[in-house]
Formats: C-alpha cells, structure tokens, sequence
C-alpha cells in the first residue's frame, strides 16, 4: 500500500463492499466479475482470504468506522449462513462496526431455503436484496434465471418472516417483447410483495456481455419505455415509494446506507475477487481508486498483501474529480449542495461554473445555485451534463 493511500483512509465514515463472485448460472445481460459455481464452493478458504485482505487494510483503517457493509456478487446467499456469520465476526473484529451499520446480503430465488433467511439475520444480516428482475416465468426464463415467480414470491415471503423489515427487490423493466402493460405487470405484482425498497431499472445491454455481442430480439422502443417509466412512477408514488436516485425507490425511513454513500462521493473499500476501493486524499489532493485481482483462485492466493491489488489510479485534477463527484451526485433527485462540492472535491465550483450554466440555459439543471441539481429533463439526460464538464 503506497503513502498515498494510507493518507486517503484517515477521514470519517466508512463503507465496506464484500465480493462473493460465485453465481448458479451467469445471466446473458450481467456485466459483474461473475462466475458459474462448478461444484462445491471454497466457502472456508474464500472467507479466510477476505479476512487476510481486511487485515491487509487494517492498519490504516483503524480511526474509520464502518456506517454499511454490503456483501454482493455473484450469488452471495450461496455460501451458508455459517460461514456468512464467521464473515460478519471477523469484519466486526477487526474494524469498528457503526452500532446501527446497515448490513445488506444479496440474494437469488431459488439458490436457497427458506429458512436460511433465518441464519442469515442470526449472523448479523439485517439488510436483504433479492434480485426477482421479473414476476413472470417466461421473462425469466429469457433472462437465464435459475428461479420462477413462485420462487421469488416465497423467498420475499420467507425474508419477511424471518424478522427483515429492510427487503430491497430488483427488477427490470423494457425487457425483449414487452409493451407498457407488460412492465406495469411486473411492477404491479412485486408492489403487492409488501416490501419498503425497490430497485426499478431498465435492462441495458453491457459491454463484454452475451447480450451486447447478440442482442435479444424485440426491445421496446424508446417512446415505449418513456411511458413504461411515466405510468411506473405514478404507481410508485401511489404506492407510498419516494424516488430518491435513478432507479431508486423506498418508503420513508428504508434509503439504501451503503448506495447513499456512493452516490455522496463517500469513501469505500472493497474486499474481494475484482472488488473496487475508492478513497479521498487530503483536501485539494483527489481520490485514489484501486482493484483487486478478478480470478477467484488468484485472489485466494494472495489475499493479504500487496499482490493482491491489481490496479492504482489517482485522480487529482480538478475537473476530472468534479465530473467523478457529478456522475454520481446527479443521480440523486435531490442532487448535491455546493458547499458539499466543494468540501468533499476539495475544489472550487467555479472550476465548472461556465459547464453548470450552459446546462442550466438547456433546462439540464436547476436555476438555484446552492444547490447541483438536474431537473426532469436533465434527470434523463445525465449524460449531456457531464459531457459539458468534460
């Protein structure tokens, strides 16, 4: 770990993102550091080298408290809730754990029992996200998940039994041969499911993905989906679900922690095969971001020292952290205050005063300059003001 980093952890708060890359089946659209499970999973030896790599960080995090940690994938809900608890006690030993830290676990229908659910909130879990993408056994099918409708229904059944009152679902809208009714269908159905968080986002097709090197037939049109999204919005709302981000929706008191903290531009570190750490330096002086190593066995093998981070970038010039701190400040409905800007970029808002009003001329921004705000139109065109800070 060079100077530099070291320099970046001592700030305030925290959050941890855990990579469990192991997967029942990889999806045709999914872009993550992802593999097929062939076989028994190396759970105990996976778990060890997480915690070495945490160690390996440790020194340095020592005055940091940790506010989330999410364990995402992969398939996370595929290691048992034996090893996912021994995860939590060696992270909690070894870092200091916010007393009301949101700890969130993804999970898939139909790659576990129900009452695992119950294991997972005994192991300190008290955040869960299923990824359910539709509520219809033909999309699914097409979308190459290993579960039905029925298995998603129970499995959101079984976490709310289990005593989880924070359930986020993901789903996907504008998928191949559906119309506007199709999608209302699915968001209808999922609303029914009776949890407080929804990840409503339409299918894209990634780079480097099955998808994006054969692309599905019958994708809605564009004027298609501008309704989908209308009339999905309007049943959010009605539904009691404020949007606060992009394709995030929660009633009162249920805001995704961790995802906050990204789009605030907070610090993060990731543990895991491929996982991402950003951190800020001293004001004025940018972020450092680095990865680990993407092959599991690589991973494995040299958690817990240096050969284990795959790749260093510091960002230190000043537009280019201002457009990092936009990209992910502008999905917030409530954008960003400027003094915020300015204290966590550590630079001075007239660096990109001029892109700011060009945007705000084309009806891309609020006219209040407190504040860092997209408008309606701007919201759907984050894009275009980023290419004007550019």
């Amino acid at each position: 770990m060079t100077a530099r980093i070291e320099r970046a952890f001592n700030r305030a708060a925290l959050s941890l993102y855990v990579h469990l890359p192991w997967c029942a089946r990889k999806c045709p659209y999914c872009d993550f550091n992802s593999f097929e499970k062939r076989g028994a999973l190396p759970e105990s030896a996976y778990v060890a080298a997480l915690l070495r790599d945490l160690a390996y960080e440790s020194a340095a995090l020592q005055s940091r408290t940790l506010t989330s940690i999410y364990i995402g994938g992969g398939t996370p809900s595929l290691f048992s809730a034996e090893q996912i608890a021994r995860l939590i006690d060696g992270i909690r030993a070894t870092l200091t754990v916010s007393d009301h830290a949101e700890i969130t676990l993804e999970a898939n229908p139909g790659t576990l029992e129900a009452d695992r659910f119950v294991g997972f909130r005994q192991a300190g879990v008290n955040r869960v996200s299923i990824g359910v993408q539709s509520l219809r056994d033909t999309r699914l099918k097409l979308l190459g998940r290993v579960h039905t409708a029925r298995n998603a229904i129970d499995a959101v059944g079984a976490a709310l039994s289990a005593g989880f009152d924070s359930v986020n679902l993901d789903l996907m809208y504008g998928l191949p041969g559906d119309g506007v009714a199709d999608g209302l269908s699915d968001l209808k159905y999922a609303l029914a499911l009776g949890t407080a968080h929804l990840s409503w986002y339409q299918l894209t097709l990634e780079p480097n993905t099955a998808w994006e090197r054969q692309p599905p037939a019958h994708l809605p049109q564009d004027d298609e989906i501008v309704e989908l999204e209308r009339a999905g919005r309007e049943m959010l709302a009605a539904a009691g679900f404020d949007r606060y981000e992009v394709s995030a929706y929660a009633k009162p008191g249920h805001i995704c922690v961790h995802n906050r903290h990204y789009w605030c531009f907070g610090d993060y570190v990731g543990i895991g095969a491929g996982a991402h750490s950003k951190l800020r330096a001293s004001p004025g002086d940018g972020h450092i971001r680095y990865s680990r190593l993407r092959n599991p066995s690589s991973y494995m093998a040299r958690a817990g020292s240096p050969e284990c981070i795959e790749a260093t970038e510091s960002v230190s010039e000043p537009r280019s952290i201002a457009l990092e701190y936009l990209m992910n400040a502008l999905r917030l409905v409530d954008g960003t205050a400027a003094t915020d800007f300015e204290a966590l970029c550590g630079v001075d808002r007239s660096v990109i005063a001029a892109a700011l009003q060009e945007a705000r001329s084309r009806g891309l921004m609020s006219e209040c300059r407190d504040r860092m705000c997209a408008t309606e139109k701007g919201f759907n065109q984050i894009n275009s003001i980023l290419r004007l800070v550019c």
